[in-house]
């Protein structure tokens, strides 16, 4: 399974030709995404029909709640690498449900992450955005 970050979404939701691309060439029913994710998404609609038109995309795909053992291991993430690194909250949590589920993440901020031990994040091929 890979989880797909939020500026994943933002990306295709704007018609990027190259994240599309990258998306459609995985297996649709391999991808999924946390609930964090949907929560960043539905915060930044501009509107209700914004709102409403991703939650009718977001369908597509498996979304991943917290449990105590994702909460546990975003804590562990924020005490290591928030003064260090700068890490937010919702990219801990992300992170701790693509960790506790024993998969990959796609992201185009390979920055926020890439500190990150046991995150294995998906390999993007070299593109300019």
């Amino acid at each position: 399974m890979i989880f797909l970050d939020t500026n994943i979404f933002i990306e295709v939701f704007k018609g990027n030709p190259f994240v599309i691309g990258i998306v459609q060439s995985l297996d649709s029913n391999s991808l999924a995404l946390s609930s964090i994710t949907e929560m960043e998404l539905y915060y930044g609609a501009l509107n209700k029909l914004e709102l409403r038109r991703i939650k009718k995309n977001l369908r597509q795909f498996d979304i991943y709640h917290l449990t105590t053992s994702i909460s546990a291991t975003a804590t562990a993430l924020i005490e290591k690498h928030s003064k260090s690194h700068n890490l937010q909250i919702p990219d801990a949590l992300i992170a701790a449900t693509a960790m506790e589920n024993g998969s990959e993440l796609l992201t185009l901020n390979i920055k926020d992450f890439k500190y990150i031990d046991d995150l294995r994040l998906f390999k993007l091929p070299s593109c300019s955005l």
